[in-house]
């Protein structure tokens, strides 16, 4: 019973470990069961523990298993020695700030406590999402006052119940400025920066796209779940819902990231390309493999852990990401939990340039 109950863990911990090669726009709901695979991972080690204590000739089991589901776990939790990065290497952060929240749990100055990190963070790129446009004239000056000349913003939606804008803070000239066109609700979008950097001129891809679109009583009840204050007909039903929300979300993000991925393919052969933001998506996601195919995965090849970006309990997952082209080598990348003022926690990377001509 033990042994076949190991087996299918193993099963299903490779299902849901290879479920981001399914796409969403035909499996919307397989394609969502990557956010289990640590569950299954736990409990695969948890059998070699059991196996090691009672019957360690069993122990080859869960051992194959996690043999079997190498690649899953390297993109999940990497695990690189920290790099020694090159005087040539630009710092990128990529920060969803959450509107600068003015009063958030008791954070009274959320403007000034992420202006003040990332002056101090010395980064030569900030990508924010969550950006505020209203407060232009403030906002441009606190950046422009700590060295960040060049700065803007794409308002992504203006109303009354909605604000959110993509933004742009750097030491580098602007040459232009790129909206990548897609289906989406208001709050989502990607633009495409190009920076004169040096020599080179860089593309610099911002992106915030579909969130879960989770209430706060869908929040509510998910936690309830987890703790176990739940019957079980209400487990079964608020389960169901909450998987029909993700998988939805999930569709319509699938068809955003193929549209940057177009764009990417148009120019990667001729220009440095970064791709950077709140990807509303976990590392075992159609969004984070159909960018991997076309671009390196910084966190996945410099980075360390679990990372976990978005900081809200029961919640927590790597949902905001970095991408780099092959002519860039990224090192460090790590996400900062050092300022806890939005939901989410910067990511940050050093990238150096291959100069070499095109």
């Amino acid at each position: 019973m033990m042994m076949g109950s190991n087996v299918f863990t193993i099963i299903l911990m490779l299902l849901t470990g290879y479920s981001d090669h399914l796409h969403p726009a035909q499996h919307p709901l397989l394609s969502t069961t990557g956010m289990a695979f640590p569950l299954f991972l736990l409990a695969n080690m948890a059998f070699l523990v059991f196996w090691l204590l009672f019957k360690w000739t069993k122990a080859w089991i869960p051992v194959v298993g996690f043999l079997l589901a190498y690649v899953p776990i390297r993109i999940y939790i990497p695990f690189h020695p920290s790099q020694t990065v090159p005087d040539q290497a630009i710092k990128l952060v990529s920060y969803n700030v959450c509107g600068y929240p003015q009063n958030n749990e008791g954070k009274q100055n959320g403007l000034e406590d992420i202006i003040n990190y990332l002056s101090d963070s010395k980064a030569d790129i900030i990508c924010i999402q969550e950006d505020n446009d209203t407060w232009r004239k403030n906002i441009f000056d606190n950046y422009h006052k700590r060295g960040y000349i060049y700065n803007d913003t794409l308002v992504l939606s203006n109303s009354e119940l909605n604000f959110n804008c993509l933004g742009i803070h750097t030491r580098y000239p602007i040459i232009r400025r790129e909206r990548i066109n897609y289906s989406t609700t208001v709050n989502n979008g990607s633009c495409a920066w190009w920076l004169k950097v040096g020599n080179d001129t860089v593309i610099v891809i911002n992106n915030h796209f579909e969130s879960c679109h989770l209430s706060e009583k869908d929040r509510a009840q998910y936690r309830q779940m987890i703790r176990g204050e739940m019957d079980r007909d209400s487990v079964r039903t608020e389960s169901k819902l909450l998987m029909v929300k993700l998988a939805e979300a999930n569709a319509k993000r699938s068809l955003q990231i193929d549209c940057v991925c177009e764009y990417v393919c148009q120019y990667i052969d001729h220009y440095p390309i970064i791709v950077c933001g709140d990807f509303n998506d976990n590392p075992l996601s159609y969004s984070h493999h159909a960018m991997s195919q076309l671009l390196t995965d910084c966190f996945g090849t410099t980075g360390k852990g679990i990372g976990l970006s978005y900081n809200q309990k029961a919640f927590s997952f790597r949902i905001d990401h970095i991408f780099c082209s092959p002519n860039i080598q990224p090192y460090n990348t790590q996400i900062d939990t050092k300022i806890d003022v939005s939901d989410h926690y910067p990511i940050v990377c050093w990238l150096k340039i291959d100069r070499k001509p095109i």
